[in-house]
């Protein structure tokens, strides 16, 4: 069985080893390339199975790189974790916007890295082997279609992330019943770490800009968690 490519995209060649290390022992097949320009060259030759990418880049930044991906068919939906030193929620929320699936800030411990890529992958897997639910989903403008892993408000087709698009369906199947952070963290990335609940925050600021005037549709639970209020506009 083809071993899971995965392309790292960082400078700095200490940590780029590191991580390479650990992947490799988990039976991942790595390439590290310390450029963005060199990336964009490889993606023409090689498909990896998911990308960690690092924000500062010398040759093309790691933020023009994702936008790049999901510009083009091929790559639109290929996991991407960020790799970054910037850990302001701005950072974070403009990392998720530009198409990111997930993001790790440094210095993280590589069991936790290890931890995010399994998860990722597994849930990419997962939709291509399990079969979703048939019927769409719809509260107010938003309409969430499973079969087609599409979401659209007032007709217009959002381009959500994975675990945007995960976010909003658990809530949507579960209108009026409050998600505690935890839970989504663990049912949604496969994983729990003390203090990481900010991550399930951030991704909910982000899914609330891009449903733009449906927004207020994911309430939030003060010191609990959010949950989906279909009588909202």
């Amino acid at each position: 069985m083809k071993k899971p490519m995965i392309f790292i995209v960082d400078d700095d060649p200490n940590i780029a080893k590191l991580i390479q290390l650990y992947l490799e022992q988990e039976e991942y097949d790595v390439r590290h390339f310390p450029r963005g320009d060199e990336t964009l060259v490889a993606f023409r030759q090689e498909e990896p199975a998911l990308v960690l990418l690092d924000i500062m880049l010398p040759g093309e930044n790691g933020l023009d790189i994702l936008r790049r991906l999901r510009r083009q068919k091929d790559t639109r939906t290929l996991p991407v974790i960020m790799l970054t030193a910037k850990d302001t929620e701005y950072d974070k929320v403009i990392g998720l916007d530009a198409g990111a699936d997930d993001y790790l800030t440094k210095p993280f411990g590589m069991m936790e890295l290890v931890s995010r890529v399994k998860s990722l992958l597994r849930r990419v897997e997962n939709y291509g082997g399990e079969a979703p639910p048939q019927q769409a989903l719809v509260a107010g403008p938003i309409r969430l279609t499973p079969q087609k892993h599409t979401v659209e408000v007032n007709g217009v087709p959002l381009a959500l992330t994975l675990k945007e698009y995960d976010l909003l369906l658990m809530l949507m199947e579960r209108p009026g019943i409050v998600l505690n952070r935890d839970v989504l963290l663990e049912q949604i990335w496969g994983y729990t770490y003390e203090g990481e609940t900010r991550t399930v925050d951030v991704h909910i600021r982000s899914l609330r800009q891009k449903l733009g005037p449906a927004a207020n549709a994911i309430e939030t639970v003060r010191g609990v968690g959010y949950r989906f209020t279909e009588d909202k506009p």
